[in-house]
């Protein structure tokens, strides 16, 4: 007689989503611990653009490791501010740490602030290549010309995305104008609404203007 084994269904992931202020964070932790406490262990994986950035404290509501209860936090003060890391790269690792985490029986709790890094994560979401050589000439044009001029050239070749930039931020400008020459002028937009991931679990987390604002 023979017994044959399955593999045990992936646990969900639950994201929650939210500006600053709102209580996601300390929500996960609380939600971590209930689950940790039942025999579920969870952990968190980051999902806010300036939370990776070892140093980027204040104004941040990057949680401290009190607030973090021993609950595992990934993706926190990973890079130095002098370094770069595309939106594509954040989706690699955290993709990479979600899956680590349900590979051991665990729940991931994603928590994100930044709308365009919590879609990257959860949603079928496919980035433009990139081209070194391309790259280096645009940022060779940032060196000589700066961020100001070289953002009335992405103006004049994609408005639309130029709009979306602020005319100093050079990495950007030459980020976009690469996209730009990359793709013949066709800017991608944002896909749909459709998960990458099986099981996500999505919530959103309000907060009245006037707390905001406090």
């Amino acid at each position: 007689m023979s017994v044959t084994g399955h593999t045990p269904p992936a646990q969900p992931v639950i994201v929650l989503v939210g500006p600053t202020a709102s209580g996601k964070s300390s929500l996960a932790v609380e939600l971590a611990v209930e689950l940790r406490r039942t025999g579920r262990p969870a952990e968190i994986v980051n999902a806010d653009s300036m939370l990776v950035y070892r140093g980027m404290d204040i104004g941040t509501a990057k949680p401290g490791p009190a607030e973090r209860r021993g609950v595992p936090h990934h993706l926190i003060d990973i890079l130095d501010v002098t370094e770069q890391a595309t939106v594509a790269d954040f989706q690699r690792l955290a993709r990479a740490a979600i899956a680590d985490i349900r590979e051991r029986g665990g729940v991931p709790i994603v928590v994100g602030g930044s709308a365009l890094y919590s879609r990257a994560v959860v949603d079928v979401f496919e980035f433009p290549g990139s081209d070194a050589q391309v790259r280096a000439r645009w940022e060779a044009e940032l060196e000589r010309l700066g961020p100001h001029a070289l953002h009335e050239e992405l103006r004049r070749r994609a408005p639309a995305s130029a709009a979306k930039i602020e005319p100093g931020n050079g990495r950007r400008i030459v980020r976009a104008l690469e996209i730009d020459e990359l793709t013949g002028g066709h800017q991608p937009d944002l896909p749909e609404w459709t998960y990458a991931l099986e099981d996500v679990h999505q919530f959103g987390l309000d907060v009245e203007r006037a707390v905001l604002d406090e």
